[in-house]
């Protein structure tokens, strides 16, 4: 280890389900490095203060984690700690993502008072939910719902759903969990209706190359974790994925073999694309790009020049 290191400074949201996820690396670093201080620097970003708008309008989320990257650029900070579905496909020149720690459950979430499961939704019910990705899988398998934009943290969007705004609103279940709040999910949604967003449930530690602290966050890395998200991001790369994109990719492991699906379309449900595989998870990469093709050769590329153009 770096002797010359005696603190490390995680820039962070300061919201809630932020401020979890870097004092839980806080403590995974606190355990591997117990000689040195870990102190959180927590700071507001302009996602967090734009909440008036859809996020796929004014930028995606790449707005969450811009001011967290300036920190470490202007040594306010040696990491910053991300939810990885927030964290967009290129990363600013000389930084990397140095460990992904072990996901949580990765799916969606049906959240109602007064339904019990998805199903259960009657034509004209109102759901919340800022994700064109499930958006497009909703709208596509219950077109007779209304869907309705849904901004502000986990417990905003409780609150707007506790005084009678939605029927129901679709959250992660990751989120919901890491807050205590496993008792608001009444319908962890299967794959079939929503596939979860990439890197869906991670939490990812992003550092400069040439910091002392980068080797040191090896010891925190998931190798499973990291090679499932790893190979549902070759999907964003060629697909162009964020928040202002349709696009669901989920990797699993089973044995040593890793299956991958994606799905890409329209906001509305349609022109929708599906493709999904497995292979040795000695060749992720591969099958990540073998994906990838098959959209792309569906009519993906159409797809997305179209929502440029929304």
């Amino acid at each position: 280890m770096n002797l010359s290191i005696s603190e490390i400074r995680i820039a962070t949201r300061e919201s809630k389900l932020a401020l979890w996820q870097a004092e839980h690396v806080a403590t995974c670093l606190r355990e591997c490095y117990p000689q040195l201080t870990v102190r959180l620097v927590p700071m507001t970003t302009r996602g967090d203060q734009l909440l008036d708008a859809p996020l796929a309008k004014i930028g995606g989320k790449g707005l969450f984690i811009k001011e967290l990257e300036q920190a470490l650029a202007r040594d306010e900070a040696d990491i910053a700690v991300h939810s990885m579905k927030d964290v967009g496909v290129h990363l600013p020149e000389g930084y990397a993502i140095a460990a992904i720690l072990p996901r949580e459950n990765p799916y969606d979430a049906f959240v109602s008072n007064r339904f019990a499961r998805f199903t259960d939704l009657p034509a004209g019910a109102v759901v919340g939910t800022c994700s064109l990705r499930r958006r497009m899988q909703i709208a596509r398998v219950r077109p007779d719902v209304v869907l309705r934009d849904l901004r502000g943290n986990v417990q905003t969007r409780l609150a707007k759903l506790d005084r009678g705004d939605f029927d129901a609103i679709i959250l992660a279940c990751a989120g919901l969990i890491r807050l205590d709040l496993h008792d608001r999910i009444r319908e962890i949604l299967p794959v079939a209706l929503s596939l979860p967003a990439i890197g869906q449930g991670a939490i990812g530690i992003e550092c400069r190359l040439d910091s002392p602290v980068y080797p040191l966050l090896a010891a925190l890395n998931h190798a499973d974790t990291a090679l499932c998200v790893q190979t549902e991001r070759i999907i964003n790369r060629h697909l162009e994925g964020s928040c202002q994109v349709p696009l669901a990719a989920f990797a699993t492991l089973h044995g040593e073999r890793i299956h991958l699906e994606a799905r890409i379309g329209m906001p509305d449900g349609s022109d929708y694309l599906a493709a999904g595989d497995d292979a040795p998870r000695t060749n992720a990469t591969a099958l990540g790009e073998r994906i990838a093709a098959r959209l792309i050769a569906g009519g993906a590329r159409d797809i997305l020049h179209r929502l440029s153009h929304v």
